[in-house]
């Protein structure tokens, strides 16, 4: 059995992120957000500029005001905003927070798989 590196592993960041944004799987992604506040105005900017860039067309966002629709919020259990959960592809993730580890965020939505 050899202990040499596997082709995953000599792969780049940057080398792994172009293979898995070349996907075509389709992305279900709600953010759950409280009004306008700095945080949740943070957090929607930066998840549309990372579908912009890695989701291109592939991608479904809802943004959700849960002062607006608390129904929606309480179906969830969203108990911390912002929220984003990922619906599909599967499996279900959720991220709190303002999104701005965009490398956690494509960590967290498969888009970059985890080097073993």
């Amino acid at each position: 059995m050899s202990g040499g590196p596997t082709p995953e592993r000599d792969k780049s960041f940057e080398e792994r992120l172009e293979e898995a944004s070349a996907s075509t799987e389709q992305y279900v992604l709600r953010l759950y957000v409280t009004g306008q506040t700095p945080r949740s105005m943070r957090a929607i900017e930066n998840i549309k500029r990372i579908c912009d860039e890695h989701l291109k067309g592939r991608y479904d966002l809802e943004v959700i005001d849960i002062y607006l629709r608390p129904s929606l919020a309480a179906g969830e259990r969203i108990i911390a905003a912002p929220t984003l959960v990922k619906t599909l592809p599967a499996p279900i993730r959720r991220f709190v927070g303002d999104l701005s580890d965009t490398e956690k965020v494509l960590f967290g939505l498969d888009l970059v798989p985890k080097s073993a």
